[in-house]
């Protein structure tokens, strides 16, 4: 058996049911509604991420310069090295900054069959308007001049200037090759056991 409802108006809740119906029914915007909202919020979403992109950090590679460390100029590109003695083409050499002697060696052609170069440090970085000395003594940076080069003289040249032993010429030569020769001849203070007087006696001795 089934049992008939009775009408709607017949409920005693009914106009409360129907008076929360009104709202809802008032802004419900319909299909071509809905379709407007879906378009305006894709508008919105392509618009928020153009403005996310562009507004995103750009990396901007720093320009390329010469570094200057401790107030002191860089190094030049190119260094002028003197090569002297017993190569196939002693004179003037160009060579790039970081070179070492035997790229100014090989640079003057080449060491000369024969030549004894037991007391040149092939190794040994050189340093922009120094002379190196192939299989001669090394001296003067001018003709008769007589002072020792400190860029290139080895230890048995260092002992003939006055108060140098063994040991100091070593520590010349140390010196010279961890910090890519002697820049300035009162570089000389820096080695340990040089002091003022020492240096008094060797400034007019010596040249780089």
């Amino acid at each position: 058996m089934v049992t008939e409802l009775p009408p709607d108006d017949e409920y005693p809740w009914d106009e409360t049911f129907r008076e929360r119906r009104r709202p809802i029914a008032a802004f419900d915007p319909g299909r071509r509604g809905v379709r407007v909202l879906l378009v305006v919020a894709g508008v919105v979403v392509c618009v928020s991420a153009g403005l996310v992109w562009f507004s995103r950090p750009h990396v901007t590679a720093a320009p390329s310069a010469a570094v200057e460390v401790s107030g002191q100029p860089s190094a030049p590109a190119l260094l002028v090295v003197s090569v002297a003695g017993k190569v196939r083409r002693p004179g003037l050499v160009r060579l790039p900054a970081g070179s070492r002697v035997a790229d100014a060696v090989e640079a003057a052609g080449g060491i000369l069959p024969g030549t004894d170069i037991t007391g040149l440090n092939l190794a040994r970085k050189v340093v922009d308007g120094e002379m190196i000395a192939v299989g001669v003594p090394a001296v003067a940076a001018g003709p008769g001049s007589g002072l020792v080069n400190l860029n290139n003289a080895s230890v048995a040249d260092l002992q003939k200037l006055p108060g140098i032993g063994e040991v100091l010429a070593e520590r010349i030569v140390e010196y010279r090759e961890a910090h890519g020769g002697f820049r300035a001849v009162t570089d000389l203070r820096q080695v340990e056991g040089i002091g003022d007087a020492k240096f008094a006696q060797l400034k007019d001795k010596v040249t780089v």
